[in-house]
């Protein structure tokens, strides 16, 4: 690869109109051996001068490096310009901005940024500078009737990544067309040079705060507090925020991580800070065991996902999505008061367990199934989420107080999950006895994934492209057809069997989604068996199909 005269030119332009001497300083060195003849180097800039970044599942996110291909201040200043004319399309010209930040890499620079940019604009910001969890900014949106929020954080990617998640007035995330207006009006922004900044003093909200902790006080449906939970925020900003939390709502037993309680960018002790992947939460369940805990919690850094742990027969393991996500929607609708719901609605994805679907049919409720992401979740059914009183999907994420948080939100699923948790504990069961219970009524749904992890997108592209030209006839022994629900998903049905293929929205990675569903028809062990074997023969063939 050569440097071409056009790439020279807009990567000099971009250098003269970026806001960081830190980040022109970057990307100069990246052109200076590009002209130096280096191929890397210019594969590098190439790359870098990419973008601009789009709007994903979850908004903007991208590796923290200079160039508008990747965070930094000029993409965040430029961004938040592309904000402002939207607010401004939407008859906005004043009103509150909910503003907030986690802990990673270049989150305080941007979090000064997008308040400067919007003060400067007109706004009135409400500051949360914390740093502070995700839910909290989509909590604060709805609780000061805000006209927007914006959120600087990059969840559970990697840790060279960092992100701009966006609310409406609604406190829900954005969709289509909202995402392409706002694309176009960040393409039509000036340089980042000429974009207005306020001077800006960091500071948080505390009644915010205060208002939140309080709203999850309330959310306990039952009367026993003795648990004993272990804890980990996983190097992320949850960690204060849910102790606190759990305190407030009686649980005052509390282990935490010592390794990854305090905020770190560097993620020091995981290969990546997400509870799903392999060793992510070793430390958590080593405390779980050595504390005698009643149950595990595990945030991601930016406290918007919760994963439980629970003591089975063979020792300490987490729950998967789908399980912690039937057993909290099961409790939720059977704690339900029914005269203040009358018509309650509960929702997951296409890729998640469809057990959710049986539990809100013998418990009278409505249900709705979803494209994947929380900002469609949260629209489910009539498009505005009217009557929505529980929603989850099988990547960890629950929202168990869509009034008042219509988003996932970590620390108070793990609220709910503790009451659940104590409820039964008081009764001589455990969270895996209610799963038994499930299985055995709606019958055994076991759910797996294959991902395949990519360098270059095109290999996702390719892969789609090929299953859409020549899809499996059967998976394990069944035969199975083929639909696309949209463009870039996949659906694979047949007795028993679903498999979802998509691309995710938020990582670099081709992901395939198992189900299997097996009734019980003796015992509720050789029903785990059947789908057990099943469930492998289904993966062994996918994980062949993909090459992962």
């Amino acid at each position: 690869m050569r440097l071409t005269s056009e790439l020279r030119d807009r990567a000099f332009r971009w250098i003269a109109d970026d806001v960081d001497p830190a980040a022109r300083t970057e990307l100069q060195q990246v052109l200076a051996q590009a002209m130096g003849g280096s191929e890397a180097a210019v594969a590098d800039l190439a790359d870098r001068m990419a973008g601009p970044l789009t709007f994903g599942t979850a908004g903007l996110r991208g590796p923290v490096r200079a160039g508008p291909n990747g965070m930094n201040r000029s993409v965040v200043t430029r961004t938040t310009a592309g904000v402002v004319a939207w607010l401004f399309h939407k008859g906005h010209t004043s009103g509150v901005v909910v503003v907030g930040r986690d802990a990673r890499t270049g989150s305080a620079e941007f979090f000064l940024d997008v308040v400067g940019v919007l003060t400067a604009a007109g706004f009135t910001v409400c500051p949360l500078d914390g740093p502070l969890p995700t839910p909290m900014t989509a909590f604060a949106v709805r609780h000061l009737g805000a006209i927007a929020g914006i959120q600087i954080t990059a969840s559970h990617n990697p840790p060279a990544d960092n992100g701009y998640k966006l609310y409406d007035a609604n406190g829900t995330q954005i969709v289509p067309p909202d995402d392409r207006l706002i694309e176009a009006a960040i393409r039509d922004a000036l340089p980042a040079v000429s974009i207005s900044r306020a001077p800006v003093t960091p500071s948080t909200r505390e009644d915010i705060v205060e208002a939140y902790y309080s709203r999850l006080a309330s959310l306990p449906r039952g009367t026993a507090r003795d648990l004993k939970v272990a804890m980990t925020p996983m190097h992320g900003v949850g960690g204060a925020a849910a102790v606190e939390a759990l305190r407030r709502a009686g649980f005052t037993d509390v282990h935490v991580v010592r390794e990854q309680a305090a905020p770190d960018p560097a993620f020091p002790t995981v290969s990546f800070p997400n509870p799903e992947e392999p060793g992510a939460t070793d430390l958590l369940l080593s405390l779980a065991s050595s504390v005698d805990a009643d149950i595990a919690i595990a945030l991601d850094p930016d406290a918007d996902r919760c994963a439980l742990g629970v003591r089975g027969p063979d020792g300490w393991r987490m729950l998967r999505g789908d399980e912690t996500g039937t057993l909290l929607g099961h409790h939720m609708l059977s704690t339900l008061d029914r005269v203040a719901n009358p018509s309650p609605l509960v929702a997951t994805t296409i890729v998640s367990s469809s057990m959710l679907g049986k539990i809100a049919a013998a418990a009278g409720a409505r249900y709705d199934e979803t494209l994947t992401g929380f900002k469609w979740l949260v629209r489910a059914g009539d498009g505005q989420g009217t009557g929505l009183v529980f929603a989850y999907e099988e990547a960890l994420g629950n929202c168990v107080d869509p009034q008042f948080v219509r988003d996932k939100d970590g620390i108070s699923a793990a609220v709910v999950a503790c009451d659940l948790a104590a409820t039964l504990k008081a009764s001589g069961q455990t969270l895996l006895d209610v799963l038994d219970s499930l299985s055995t009524t709606h019958g055994v749904h076991l759910t797996d994934q294959v991902s395949l992890r990519v360098t270059e997108l095109s290999v996702i592209r390719d892969l789609m492209n090929q299953l859409r030209t020549s899809p499996p006839a059967s998976l394990a022994g069944v035969q199975v057809s083929a639909e696309f629900p949209q463009p870039d998903i996949l659906r694979l049905t047949g007795p028993g069997v679903r498999v979802i293929i998509r691309p995710s929205g938020t990582e670099p990675k081709l992901k395939a989604y198992l189900e299997v569903v097996t009734p019980v028809t003796t015992s509720l062990e050789a029903a785990r068996t059947s789908a057990r074997d099943q469930l492998a023969g289904v993966h062994a063939e996918i994980k062949s199909l993909l090459g992962a």
